[in-house]
């Protein structure tokens, strides 16, 4: 007796609402359903469905039955699943979101070095500095910055990101090094579309959002790249991580101010949807990832040209 092929034939029955259509659904003959069906209720000494010319209805204890017979075949796949993650290789296509400037500037050599380790796993990349949903996109993964708050995705940290407030030396010398967060002149302030000033309560965030509520920023866009290239040629100051702002800093081109001011580090992620079973692929990517930039990510680590201080 099967019992795990009754349980599914009386899922896909009760789903269906019809002994014909289930045997539609699981291509076998209408005898064979009826048969499962009749073979669960001898088994379980329960009427499982009241049964009409034109209509089968779940009884109460049809009802219950439905309940735990989804729970039990959930757990018998996720079985089945992870013992099959024991010898499957990663392979499939892979669907990522990741930020635009990380991508460019870091994640593109890291999914070099990725397919070379997991040839079979094909990565579909679509780069947005937005927080896009995960789940109504068809994502297997986003790669996110910053602080999570849904419950309903999982969240594993890959790095640690280190922020920084910049400006050219040229600027500083035209316009002095402030001392305090208060002495940000607003006017030359180059905001990032996406900033969330409420998410630290540091004084510098505080002070960057009465910025600029007062004084529209001298540019605002949603590419931190773009606003650091700026902030090279002299033509304001800009809070960026130090993935975007690191090498400039290292050559000079930048100054790093206000570090008692600048805000707690923040985490990268790697986002998925909540689910018992995690794929291999997918499983195999964010370890690659997590071992690949560290938590002391290799753009933070010490060189020969320290970071330009101010």
């Amino acid at each position: 007796m099967d019992r795990i092929a009754m349980l599914k034939t009386f899922v896909v029955v009760a789903n269906e609402g019809s002994f014909t259509r289930a045997a539609d659904r699981l291509n076998t003959s209408n005898q064979l359903i009826s048969k499962y069906v009749a073979q669960l209720e001898k088994h379980l000494d329960v009427r499982l469905f009241n049964r009409t010319t034109r209509k089968i209805h779940l009884t109460e204890a049809g009802q219950q039955c439905l309940l735990h017979a989804n729970n039990i075949l959930e757990s018998v796949n996720d079985m089945e699943g992870q013992l099959g993650l024991l010898n499957t290789q990663a392979k499939g296509v892979l669907h990522v979101s990741a930020p635009v400037s990380f991508s460019t500037l870091h994640l593109s050599s890291a999914l070099a070095a990725f397919q070379h380790a997991h040839p079979s796993v094909s990565v579909n990349l679509q780069l947005n500095d937005r927080k896009v949903d995960v789940v109504d996109e068809g994502l297997d993964v986003a790669i996110r910055a910053g602080y999570l708050a849904n419950s309903a995705l999982v969240a594993k940290k890959i790095t640690t990101l280190n922020l920084a407030l910049c400006a050219a030396p040229a600027y500083l010398e035209k316009y002095g090094t402030p001392s305090h967060p208060s002495e940000l002149n607003p006017e030359h302030y180059l905001e990032y579309s996406y900033v969330n000033y409420d998410s630290d309560g540091s004084e510098l965030m505080k002070a960057l959002k009465t910025n600029a509520q007062k004084v529209t920023p001298k540019l605002i866009a949603n590419n931190g790249e773009v606003l650091t290239n700026v902030a090279i040629h002299g033509d304001g100051y800009v809070l960026q991580p130090t993935f975007i702002t690191g090498d400039a800093l290292r050559r000079g081109e930048l100054f790093s101010i206000l570090e008692d001011y600048v805000p707690q580090a923040i985490s990268l992620y790697a986002v998925y949807p909540h689910r018992k079973l995690v794929s291999n692929k997918l499983r195999v990517f964010i370890d690659f990832l997590c071992a690949y930039f560290e938590d002391t990510p290799y753009w933070d680590k010490p060189l020969n040209e320290p970071i330009q201080k101010r």
